[in-house]
């Protein structure tokens, strides 16, 4: 298979949610929402292989050109929103995605807005998968009221509070899968992979 076929079948696709693909924790028995989908870089898989997906973004151009690429795949999953302000019944996701979308909450209040849109939409036992930035192996971050950081890279960005992770889990009714993973560059930004479930 050469990179281009590769890419065609698996798009741009987060390489810790290929992980969950190949162990068969994401099945086209599950209804999956990637909240936060942008133009779709990692739904392609699912779309080319019949998963039942659905996607949410607030960008609307991000929606058209998703909604353009997966017209054979009933286009209107893909709507334009908030996270928080999604309109999906309660307990219906088996499975819900947000890969490097949470690190760009305002403050504690937006992040914890998104969490709880998200959980709310979720069935009891179902995966919540999230890949953010965190603190872990960066020094010397001055703490901040908002939980918005201006990272070494020059970005700022909402950063998961490990230190706080039972209080997280106990607010939003959610339980650990498996350790939490972190890709540190060096003293310049980290970024976590963490799966909840849904109590």
């Amino acid at each position: 298979m050469t990179v281009q076929e590769l890419n065609k079948e698996l798009g741009n696709i987060d390489i810790y949610l290929l992980d969950q693909i190949l162990k068969n924790s994401i099945t086209k028995a599950m209804k999956v929402l990637d909240a936060g989908c942008g133009e779709g870089r990692n739904l392609v898989y699912l779309l080319n292989n019949g998963y039942d997906v659905f996607g949410v973004d607030a960008n609307a151009t991000a929606i058209k050109m998703l909604k353009m690429s997966a017209n054979a795949h009933e286009p209107e999953r893909f709507v334009e929103t908030t996270i928080e302000e999604m309109m999906f019944p309660p307990n219906v996701f088996d499975y819900i995605i947000s890969s490097a979308v949470l690190h760009f909450a305002r403050d504690h209040d937006h992040f914890n807005a998104m969490i709880k849109a998200m959980v709310a939409v979720l069935k009891p036992k179902g995966t919540l998968f999230v890949r953010m930035t965190t603190g872990l192996g960066i020094d010397a971050l001055t703490p901040t009221d908002s939980g918005v950081y201006k990272l070494p890279d020059g970005s700022q960005r909402y950063l998961f509070d490990i230190d706080n992770l039972d209080a997280f889990l106990t607010e939003h009714h959610l339980s650990l899968i498996e350790p939490i993973k972190s890709v540190v560059v060096h003293q310049q930004r980290s970024m976590g992979m963490m799966l909840f479930r849904k109590k």
